[in-house]
């Protein structure tokens, strides 16, 4: 039975940043990762072996939204979420915290009281719920319950935000490890919990949460409330104060955050993984990558492009379709448009934390950077 563990295999001489492997019951996780989001099971209009041939080595679902469609009962009765999306490759699941932050929940000390979105009906999750419905999702990786500090916010309220992370922290890791004997016991192979940082913008209150988070007995560390609207510069400053109180021997990872430009940043800073919609999102409204620059396929100076989407490029995309033929299917909303955009992006996004894995490797992360911004 394959356990969870973290090797940490380079460190850059002129940054922080870092390369590893994250060992998990369904395969190994080459580190620093792009973790797509496969929100409600899927990423958007690709097959799992569609992913696989794309590189992605793990993705992301979220727990409140398999809660509410189709149903946890649903899920453990197809065997859990490998089995359900045919995917045999490593997952990670959210606490559900931060869709139950966005929908302006009734918080306590106990849990959050939210309204489904689809139906209006009225539900509770808490850290113990959490860790449960995690649990028999079957996600390799697991995310505290945390309270999701939103922004901007005073200095009052972020704290009061971050010590009820804590406090649902505490909660969250006894219940998980209680799971993790009844596991054992069914030969059900140990799956991972990352404890998450909070304390919004400000330095003394982020420091604090990343000492009380790292003392704790998590498998990994996870650093949110970076994607809720605060700056670049706020965000890289967040990292810069975090992570010299981080564990060297846990992986890390960062919640939400995945454009190119800051996908330097936080590999500089340390960071293993990082989960973001934006390549997909922008794949479904035909804007793509390019080295440096991104193109707006919809736009009509492509309806007459027969080249590629981008020179040099590999991916199944580039290799079999114009510009001009992917102009049209957005131009008359056919579906294989979306799919067409999405690999692309996929592949861009993954080809690129390929190279930085490759230049961390060689002390040469900055040129890259430098290379690419």
């Amino acid at each position: 039975m394959r356990k969870f563990s973290f090797t940490l295999e380079h460190r850059d001489r002129k940054s922080g940043a870092r390369t590893g492997v994250i060992h998990t019951p369904h395969g190994d996780i080459k580190t620093p990762a792009f973790v797509p989001c496969g929100t409600q099971g899927t990423v958007k209009s690709l097959t799992p072996e569609e992913l696989n041939t794309l590189g992605v080595q793990l993705f992301f679902v979220n727990t409140y939204h398999m809660y509410l469609r189709p149903g946890i009962e649903v899920v453990k009765k197809a065997g859990g979420l490998h089995k359900f999306m045919g995917w045999n490759k490593p997952l990670m699941t959210d606490s559900g915290g931060f869709q139950i932050f966005s929908l302006g929940a009734k918080i306590t000390d106990d849990g959050v009281e939210f309204k489904s979105h689809w139906d209006g009906t009225k539900h509770m999750f808490t850290p113990e719920s959490s860790m449960e419905w995690q649990a028999v999702l079957g996600s390799d990786i697991h995310i505290a319950f945390d309270d999701c500090t939103p922004y901007p916010v005073t200095h009052e309220k972020a704290q009061k935000s971050m010590e009820r992370t804590h406090r649902w922290a505490k909660r969250s890791l006894e219940e998980h490890k209680k799971i993790k004997i009844k596991n054992l016991k069914l030969k059900i192979a140990p799956q991972a919990l990352y404890g998450s940082i909070q304390g919004s913008v400000f330095k003394d209150l982020r420091r604090e949460s990343a000492k009380f988070i790292s003392g704790m007995d998590f498998d990994g560390i996870a650093i949110g409330g970076v994607s809720v609207g605060e700056s670049k510069k706020e965000m890289s400053d967040v990292l810069k104060w975090v992570t010299p109180v981080l564990p060297e021997n846990k992986p890390r990872h960062l919640l939400g955050v995945g454009e190119i430009d800051d996908i330097f940043t936080l590999v500089a800073h340390g960071m293993d993984t990082f989960d973001c919609v934006q390549p997909t999102r922008l794949a479904r409204v035909g804007t793509l990558y390019e080295k440096q620059s991104q193109i707006d396929i919809t736009k009509a100076r492509f309806a007459d492009d027969f080249g590629p989407i981008e020179k040099d490029c590999s991916c199944y995309t580039c290799a079999h379709y114009s510009r001009a033929y992917v102009h049209h299917l957005f131009h008359v909303k056919e579906l294989l448009g979306y799919r067409l955009a999405t690999i692309h992006n996929l592949h861009f996004i993954h080809r690129l934390v390929d190279d930085i894995r490759e230049n961390i490797t060689k002390n040469s992360f900055l040129e890259l950077k430098r290379a690419w911004l």
